[in-house]
C-alpha cells in the first residue's frame, strides 16, 4: 500500500458520498463515528452536515429529504441508543418506499460479541426494518459497501439500506479507488403487457386508476395524469400519496386512506377494472383488505409495481407488471387512448363526490378547523410543500387542501408520530424559497418539537400548525367507540406552544377563533423565521366527519 495515497475508512466513506452526489447529511454527533465527522469537516462547503437534537428527528429529516429529491437521504447516528432512536425513521422509509442510506457507528471490532458499551448486532436489529443491512469489517471495502448501499436504496422498490461502521475500522488506512455514482436499473413494461392493458381498458365499463408508492417525479406524475385525462379515467391515490397527480384535475376523485370518503370506497368496490400503479395494496389503502377479495379479487386487477415480490403478495392480479413508475408512465405516452364514453358519467359522478367533500359541514363552535383549511387553501402557492403527522389532526389538511406538482405532500404511511416537524424542517432546508407548512397534533408535536432548535440553527423557516385538543385524539376516538365513557390514559397536559416557540427564537401565536386564522397565517409568512401557530380545537370535533359525542352515543346504542 502506498501511504501517500491512503485514506482512513472515514475519508473513504465521505469520498463515496461525494461520488454519489450527496449534498446534505443529517446526524446526531456520536463518538463512534468521529472519523466520519472529521472527514466531513474537509468537505463542509460541499456537504452540509445538519446536526439534529434527537436521532428520531434526524431520521425523519433524512427520510423526507429522500422523498423530496428521489435520491437517498443520508442519516448518520451513533451505536446503541442512537441507532434505537433512529429506528422509527428507518421503519418509515421502509413502509413509505423512500430511498435512504443509514450509517451507524459501531463498537470496535475487537470488542464484538462481548456486550461492549452500547453494542448491538445491527444485522439482527434492523433486519425486519430495512431493505438491507451490512457491516463493514475492513477499510478497503468501504467504497464497495457504501456504493452497494446506494444501489440497493434506489433499485426496485426504494427503501433504507443500513451500514454498521466499527469505529476502529473508520480510523484504519487503505488505498483503494472510489467507484462512480450508483446507477440502479429499473424494470420497464413490455409491449405485450401494454397491449393487454389497453384491451382490458377498452372492455371495461367502470374502471378506476389508483396511483401511489414512491419514486414519482414531476414528469411521471404529469404523464400518468395525462393518461387518465386522455382516457377519461377517474384516478384515486393510495394512502398519503396525494401529490402524484394534481387534485384539481377533473380526473382526480380522492384518496383511499384513513377516513376515506364512503362514496370513494364504494367506487373502488364497484369498479370492474382496477389499475394500481406504484401502490402497495396494503391495509390502509384497501380499507383493512376489504376493497378486494383475497386472493382472487372480483375486480379485474392490473398491478404495476417496481418490486416483483409485491405483485400477488395479497391479491392475485389478472395482469401483473413489474416496472418502475417513471418507466411505466413514460410507456403510457405511446398508448393510443380508448373511447371513455362508457364510463364518462361514472367519472363525472366520482369527481362531483370528491368536490362535495371539499366543503366542510356546518359547525357552531368558535374554531372550525375545516373552514380554516379552506381559507388556507386559497392562500397557499401552487409550489407549497405540506407535511403532516400521524393521527386525526392530519385529516384536516388532507381532506380540505389540494395537492399536486410542483408542490409536494409529505406524510408517513407508516403512521409514525413525530414526523411533521422534522419533515417540514428538511423541506425548508431543501427548498428555502418555497412555502412549507407542517401540521401536527399536540401529542405528535411533543415527540419531535425540539427540532425547532435545529431549524433555528440552520435557518429553516417552515410554518408549523399545531392542532391542540389536549389528548391523543386517534386513540381517544377508538376508546370512545369501543369502550364508551371509560376514558383512561389519553388526556394530555400541554405547554403554551406559542410561548415555547418564542423561547426557541421562533415566531409563535395562538388562535382560538376561525376568523383569526388567516391573519395569523399571514403574520407567520411575514415573520421571516420558523413560526408556530397553535390552534385550540374542540376535543369533541374529533375528525373531519364525526364527533366524540356521536361515537359514544353510537357505541352505547349498540350495547
Amino acid at each position: 500500500m502506498t501511504r501517500a495515497n491512503a485514506r482512513t475508512g472515514g475519508q473513504l466513506l465521505v469520498d463515496t458520498l461525494r461520488a454519489n452526489g450527496v449534498d446534505t447529511v443529517f446526524q446526531v454527533a456520536g463518538e463512534s463515528f468521529l472519523a466520519v465527522l472529521d472527514a466531513l469537516y474537509d468537505v463542509r462547503d460541499e456537504i452540509r452536515c445538519i446536526t439534529c437534537r434527537q436521532e428520531g428527528g434526524a431520521a425523519f429529516m433524512a427520510e423526507a429529504y429522500g422523498k423530496l429529491t428521489g435520491k437517498p437521504g443520508v442519516l448518520i447516528v451513533t451505536r446503541g441508543p442512537g441507532a434505537c432512536n433512529a429506528s422509527i425513521g428507518v421503519h418509515t422509509a421502509h413502509q413509505d418506499s423512500t430511498p435512504m442510506v443509514v450509517l451507524i457507528g459501531q463498537v470496535a471490532r475487537e470488542q464484538w460479541e462481548r456486550e461492549a458499551f452500547q453494542e448491538v448486532d445491527f444485522r439482527r436489529m434492523y433486519g425486519p426494518l430495512a431493505k438491507w443491512v451490512g457491516q463493514i469489517e475492513t477499510a478497503d471495502r468501504v467504497p464497495e459497501y457504501v456504493s452497494r448501499a446506494f444501489h440497493i436504496a434506489q433499485s426496485g422498490r426504494p427503501g433504507p439500506a443500513v451500514l454498521a461502521l466499527p469505529e476502529d475500522m473508520l480510523r484504519e488506512m487503505a488505498d483503494v479507488p472510489v467507484p462512480g455514482p450508483a446507477k440502479p436499473a429499473k424494470a420497464h413494461p413490455g409491449p405485450d403487457d401494454l397491449a393487454r392493458l389497453r384491451e382490458m381498458l377498452a372492455a371495461a365499463r367502470r374502471p378506476l386508476l389508483l396511483v401511489g408508492g414512491g419514486d414519482w417525479t414531476d414528469e411521471s406524475g404529469a404523464a400518468i395524469q395525462a393518461f387518465a385525462e386522455a382516457n377519461g379515467l377517474p384516478v384515486a391515490c393510495s394512502f398519503r400519496r396525494f401529490d402524484v397527480v394534481d387534485n384539481r384535475s377533473p380526473a382526480y376523485v380522492g384518496d383511499l386512506g384513513t377516513g376515506a370518503a364512503k362514496d370513494l370506497v364504494k367506487l373502488a368496490k364497484d369498479c370492474d377494472l382496477l389499475i394500481a400503479v406504484g401502490a402497495r395494496l396494503g391495509e390502509i389503502t384497501t380499507q383493512g383488505y376489504e376493497l378486494l377479495s383475497s386472493p382472487e379479487p372480483k375486480q379485474t386487477l392490473v398491478h404495476v409495481h417496481p418490486s416483483a415480490e409485491e405483485l400477488g403478495r395479497v391479491f392475485r392480479p389478472t395482469l401483473g407488471i413489474q416496472s418502475g413508475v417513471v418507466q411505466f408512465a413514460a410507456a403510457l405516452a405511446g398508448m393510443a387512448p380508448v373511447d371513455g364514453a362508457a364510463w364518462a358519467e361514472w367519472r363525472r359522478a366520482a369527481r362531483a363526490a370528491y368536490e362535495a367533500q371539499l366543503v366542510p359541514a356546518p359547525y357552531a363552535g368558535q374554531m372550525h378547523v375545516g373552514e380554516a383549511m379552506v381559507a388556507l387553501r386559497a392562500m397557499l402557492p401552487r409550489d407549497a410543500i405540506v407535511t403532516t403527522d400521524a393521527g386525526n389532526a392530519s385529516g384536516w389538511p388532507q381532506r380540505f387542501l389540494q395537492f399536486g406538482r410542483p408542490g409536494r405532500f409529505l406524510g408517513p404511511t407508516s403512521g409514525a408520530m413525530g414526523y411533521a416537524v422534522p419533515a417540514a424542517i428538511a423541506a425548508s432546508l431543501r427548498h428555502p424559497g418555497r412555502r412549507v407548512v407542517g401540521f401536527a397534533g399536540d401529542g405528535a408535536f411533543m415527540m419531535s418539537g425540539q427540532e425547532i432548535a435545529t431549524a433555528i440553527q440552520y435557518g429553516a423557516t417552515p410554518i408549523l400548525v399545531i392542532l391542540n385538543n389536549g389528548m391523543y385524539g386517534t386513540i381517544r376516538m377508538h376508546q370512545e367507540r369501543d369502550f364508551p365513557n371509560r376514558v383512561h390514559g389519553t388526556a394530555l397536559t400541554n405547554p403554551d406552544f406559542a410561548a415555547l416557540a418564542r423561547a426557541y427564537g421562533a415566531h409563535g401565536e395562538t388562535v382560538e377563533r376561525t376568523q383569526d386564522f388567516a391573519a395569523a397565517f399571514r403574520r407567520a409568512c411575514d415573520a421571516g423565521t420558523l413560526a408556530v401557530i397553535e390552534v385550540k380545537t374542540d376535543p369533541d370535533l374529533i375528525t373531519t366527519r364525526t364527533t366524540l359525542t356521536a361515537l359514544r352515543e353510537g357505541a352505547l346504542a349498540r350495547r
